[in-house]
């Protein structure tokens, strides 16, 4: 299984030594199955430099390298990443059409956006570069606060350590999650990390170290999503006023304690449906919605599709066929 990685210049070495690393691992343990072959392409080939400096080799110029590729990932460089040349922009096309999937890491998802390749498609990058991809293509859905997305063919990650958690789902799609937790397990790191690009997600965002009366209720809200979250209860918990603690929430949040929790909720849930098989019912328990009904609306309200159908799109590889009662629990 040809994997073929594309690097700019000063690209993060994490990111290519992350990819290689994983797929190095994997092919320690493949029993049965195709194994995985890397090569690295640059656009003049030879000895490039890293974002921090560290000297590599690649394996192959755009003109050097194999003609076609099972998987295409395009890794992005430090900061922004300049239009690519003509020649690197149709390479890219050519590679990507002729390919069983393709994407990026990082802002490399900028190089795909100028080839064209990620038009229509839903994608994400690195966090701090989100609103910017989503402003110069239009034509892209970007989802700013996804560890990865997978879209068809078309896969892209977040930041510099995502092109790892990226590689695991690649691994699980081709392998199973047997050997994809085993990876993961080798290079001591999580399979699924939890919530999103979560250390920079709102609604996911609660550091232990809550020194925020807002701080403290995140936290709250977030452990407890199943407990008393009324303004007066969380008001309590802050040791303010309920209207104190609803100015604050406007003030640092643009948002009322109410729809802070739905979305809270929402984001519980959106996980749950993503890496589990769990029924409807048991998900809606466990975000904190009373019922399949409660939490069909919050979706439909916010997100415009029903769980069930959320489940179908971006239900990850490996967490399993759909529970027997979500048709049932898919409620009209």
């Amino acid at each position: 299984m040809h994997i073929t990685i594309f690097a700019p210049s000063k690209v993060h070495l994490l990111e290519i030594a992350g990819i290689r690393d994983a797929l190095f691992e994997a092919n320690c343990k493949i029993r049965s199955g195709p194994h995985y072959t890397v090569e690295l392409v640059t656009e003049h080939g030879g000895v490039a430099a890293t974002a921090s400096g560290v000297n590599y080799v690649a394996d192959a110029s755009i003109d050097t390298a194999a003609p076609n590729c099972d998987t295409l990932i395009v890794t992005g460089p430090y900061g922004l990443p300049a239009r690519p040349s003509g020649q690197v922009g149709r390479w890219l096309q050519d590679q990507a059409r002729h390919s069983r999937r393709y994407g990026s890491t990082c802002t490399g998802a900028f190089l795909l956006a100028h080839a064209g390749l990620l038009a229509g498609r839903r994608a994400t990058t690195h966090w701090e570069y989100a609103d910017r991809l989503a402003t110069e293509f239009p034509d892209i859905q970007v989802e700013p606060d996804w560890i990865f997305v997978r879209d068809g063919p078309v896969f892209s990650s977040a930041g510099v350590t995502a092109a790892i958690d990226l590689t695991f789902a690649l691994i699980e799609e081709d392998h199973g999650r047997e050997l994809a937790l085993w990876v993961a397990r080798r290079l001591v790191v999580f399979l699924k990390r939890p919530g999103g690009q979560s250390q920079f997600s709102d609604a996911l965002t609660a550091q232990s170290a809550a020194s925020s009366p807002i701080d403290r209720i995140k936290l709250h809200i977030l452990e407890y999503p199943r407990g008393e979250l009324a303004l007066e209860a969380l008001a309590e918990v802050a040791r303010l006023g309920p209207r104190q603690l609803s100015r604050l929430f406007h003030a640092e949040l643009g948002s009322s304690a109410a729809t802070y929790v739905e979305l809270t909720r929402i984001d519980i849930a959106r996980r749950l449906l993503e890496d589990s098989s769990a029924p409807l019912k048991t998900i809606a328990y466990a975000a904190g919605f009373g019922s399949t009904t409660t939490l069909r609306r919050a979706f439909m309200r916010r997100i415009g599709v029903t769980p069930t159908e959320y489940r179908q799109r971006f239900q990850t590889a490996g967490s399993g066929a759909a529970g027997k009662d979500e048709s049932a629990a898919d409620l009209s």
